[in-house]
């Protein structure tokens, strides 16, 4: 009987649920080593995208933000506004999808393949724990190496919207500083790290169901590295929701 989108979905978020139970049990016997091998590995694949992508998030934010300045005249909130949408939402958010095409894809890519060709079943079969040995090490990794990545991208998105700012709206750094200075808190930053740990753990958490449900050849490892991509990119979405809500109650 063929199952509904519905079903699917209600599905999907039990084998999600499940990879999420096994890992948490998983964590206090991981190999630490794999944790920083994995998490090196995820950085230095994705930091010179990493950085381009935050250079162009500032000099947007300095266009949309340059509206603003010469409409209403408050150039004295430049500096907030640009922190502000950077460290709360756009740099968090937008690191985290682009490394869904960086960390899931590969991630998933490379579980599935070694479901296929038995490396799984082989791990269990001399009694080692797939998930303390790969799963859990790589959750971590990507929960350390997103967030490392997205602060990278959140501070070369605010020193491109400084550089911007004076060049198209005239903007001194001076004055955006003082505006930054004065209304972004430690708060918007811990509200980023936040947001980028759980994105991190999120993408690589999904990633890994999808590359354990591969099936088939080859062409299935790709179907699941896509997958990975779009499964990790709309959970970023719904996460991305509830965590603002709650981040600000919490921190606002």
């Amino acid at each position: 009987m063929k199952r509904g989108p519905s079903a699917e979905i209600f599905r999907g978020i039990g084998a999600l649920g499940i990879v999420a139970l096994r890992t948490a049990r998983a964590i206090p016997r991981l190999d630490f080593r794999e944790v920083l091998r994995s998490a090196a590995a995820f950085g230095s694949d994705a930091l010179t995208l990493s950085l381009v992508v935050g250079a162009f998030v500032g000099f947007i934010l300095v266009l949309f933000s340059n509206l603003v300045v010469v409409r209403f005249g408050v150039r004295s909130l430049f500096g907030w506004a640009s922190g502000y949408a950077v460290l709360r939402e756009l740099g968090p958010l937008i690191t985290s999808l682009v490394m869904c095409g960086r960390i899931g894809a590969r991630n998933a890519a490379e579980l599935g393949a070694m479901k296929i060709g038995g490396q799984l079943e082989g791990l269990v079969g001399v009694g080692v724990d797939p998930f303390a040995f790969l799963v859990a090490p790589r959750v971590l990794a990507s929960a350390f190496a997103v967030t490392a990545l997205g602060i990278l991208s959140s501070l070369t998105a605010i020193i491109s919207s400084i550089g911007f700012g004076q060049l198209i709206s005239g903007i001194e750094p001076s004055t955006f500083m003082m505006s930054f200075s004065a209304r972004v808190h430690p708060a918007d930053l811990a509200a980023a790290l936040v947001k980028l740990s759980v994105f991190g753990a999120a993408i690589s958490l999904v990633s890994t169901r999808t590359g354990l449900a591969a099936q088939g050849g080859a062409r299935a490892i790709g179907s699941a590295a896509a997958r990975a991509v779009v499964e990790s990119a709309a959970a970023l979405t719904c996460l991305d929701w509830a965590i603002t809500f709650l981040t600000v109650q919490v921190l606002p």
